[in-house]
């Protein structure tokens, strides 16, 4: 059996500079700090960012963006952060924003091994430039692309040795999805328990999609 559990300082030595990622959290809740912190104590950059939003200057993946280690965020907004405003507005910061249950399905179609979504979500609206239109019933829908990423960064509550998760309330948020659909997902977790600890019907990722397991400030 592989050993997943792995140090922060290990898991950022995989990430090379410019490497796309997946960030799971919401304004911060369900981000993976530790190994945010490890990619800014490594000065990894050029990074391009999938995340529902990029929280606040101080908070989760808005330190990489006052850090200035991004390059380009796939996001479904930007308002609690003016650090990603005033980047996008000076044109050092590429800013792509998706609607947000978009977005989700985007990284859904990802993880299961979709080419994309049908949506009507953007049709009639500057969300439509450049993507391909069909038309079904006599209704217009939008293709958008799925998304991956090479790593996804994630935060559960709980996991054992071989990768089984366990999210706690809103922290489930976007990190189910985004654990299907990076090439190498890394978790931090809170609580770390022997395997057999955790209900199988408690789990609301199975481990085998789980690459390595890092140890959080909890326990």
């Amino acid at each position: 059996m592989k050993n997943k559990l792995i140090s922060v300082e290990q898991a950022i030595e995989m990430i090379p500079d410019g490497a796309v990622l997946m960030i799971g959290g919401f304004l911060g809740d369900g981000t993976p700090e530790l190994l945010v912190d490890g990619l800014i104590k490594a000065g990894k950059k050029n990074l391009t960012v999938i995340a529902n939003d990029t929280a606040f200057p101080d908070r989760g993946i808005g330190k990489l963006i006052a850090n200035k280690l991004v390059k380009k965020v796939i996001v479904s907004h930007i308002g609690t952060n003016p650090e990603t405003q005033k980047q996008m507005i000076e044109g050092t910061l590429e800013v792509e924003l998706v609607p947000q249950g978009t977005l989700a399905e985007r990284v859904r179609a990802g993880g299961f091994g979709l080419g994309g979504i049908l949506t009507p979500t953007g049709v009639g609206t500057v969300v439509e430039n450049g993507k391909q239109k069909i038309t079904i019933n006599g209704k217009e829908f939008l293709v958008e692309t799925a998304l991956k990423a090479d790593f996804a960064l994630i935060k559960a509550k709980k996991a054992d040795f071989l990768g089984n998760l366990v999210f706690n309330y809103t922290a489930r948020n976007f990190n189910p999805l985004m654990a299907f659909a990076g090439n190498v997902t890394i978790v931090e977790v809170d609580e770390l328990v022997p395997v057999g600890g955790i209900d199988p019907n408690e789990v609301h990722v199975p481990h085998a999609v789980v690459d390595y397991i890092v140890r959080g400030n909890a326990k």
